[in-house]
């Protein structure tokens, strides 16, 4: 039997540097809107922009968690950690979800309060304070809009500061229309509407960080296109033990057997191989393996 293992590595991680500063700028602006928040907040007793910091808080800690995952993705490889901590940049995402659903079930909880016991509220100075963090979040949202597409880690980050100015804005507007109405009921109501808006973009996130941490396909690669270019290379008649799955989030890994009976390709062939999985799939990191028959060197049979 002739085979050849081939180990493909290719990395584009590069966020990591590319973020530190805009990871440390966000969280130093925000902590500093929390504690105005808070102040001005227990000044004018008003519950929406305490509230507000809280969520804010849950925030800085997301984005913590995720300068945390990508610091921790560098770190170099070791005998009993092959891949290094690269997946702790999908572990940093899904905790970055949950931490948004427990601040949207408390945005929640005190919405409901507020229904049930409406309170005055000094709507100008909700609105000065309350535009402030409209513009800091909005401006760390920013930070991280380029890199949201390719890397979950970098939309958790980048959702979290969105959201952020989503509740801001409404606390705003919800200042404003009090002021023009004075319907203190009009905080909460609005408050509700934001819940909804960052439930539903949470959800994607949570579904998405949650799948590739359970290493499965990532969403953005087609298993069966993958399988159809490896069988439709020259001289290959089956493939098989195709593997798939997310190293971090912005790498991929694959593993496959090709079997091809006559077998006379070198490493040029591999080479070729797995730079057509990089270009065509956005695979870094692969491995494949040359079989004369499935048989011979099946994973399930005890003589490899």
């Amino acid at each position: 039997m002739n085979e050849h293992n081939y180990s493909h590595s290719h990395s584009h991680f590069h966020q990591p540097n590319n973020y530190n500063k805009a990871f440390g700028f966000g969280i130093a602006l925000n902590v500093i809107y929390i504690i105005v928040e808070v102040t001005f907040g227990l000044i004018i007793n008003s519950m929406a922009l305490i509230a507000d910091a809280g969520h804010n808080f849950s925030d800085v800690l997301g984005l913590i968690l995720a300068w945390g995952g990508a610091y921790l993705a560098k770190t170099a490889v070791t005998k009993k950690r092959t891949y290094g901590l690269r997946k702790s940049t999908i572990l940093a995402a899904l905790f970055n979800a949950i931490l948004l659903l427990i601040a949207v079930g408390a945005i929640t909880i005190e919405a409901i309060r507020k229904i049930a016991e409406p309170e005055p509220i000094g709507g100008t100075t909700m609105m000065i304070v309350a535009g402030v963090g409209v513009v800091i979040n909005t401006l760390t949202a920013l930070l991280f809009l380029k890199g949201r597409e390719k890397d979950i880690n970098i939309k958790g980050a980048f959702l979290h500061m969105a959201a952020d100015a989503g509740v801001s804005l409404g606390v705003v507007i919800a200042g404003l229309l009090i002021n023009l109405t004075g319907l203190y009921l009009l905080d909460p109501v609005i408050s509700l509407i934001i819940v909804i808006v960052i439930t539903i973009g949470t959800w994607n996130l949570l579904k998405d960080s949650l799948h590739l941490s359970m290493d499965a396909v990532p969403r953005n690669i087609d298993f069966e296109k993958v399988k159809e270019y490896l069988s439709s290379i020259n001289g290959v008649k089956e493939v098989h033990d195709l593997h798939i799955w997310a190293i971090s989030t912005t790498e991929n890994a694959l593993t496959a057997h090709l079997v091809i009976p006559d077998d006379q390709k070198d490493d040029k062939f591999l080479s070729k191989v797995c730079e057509q999985l990089h270009h065509k799939f956005g695979i870094e990191h692969s491995t494949i393996q040359i079989e004369k028959n499935a048989q011979s060197a099946s994973c399930e049979s005890d003589n490899v």
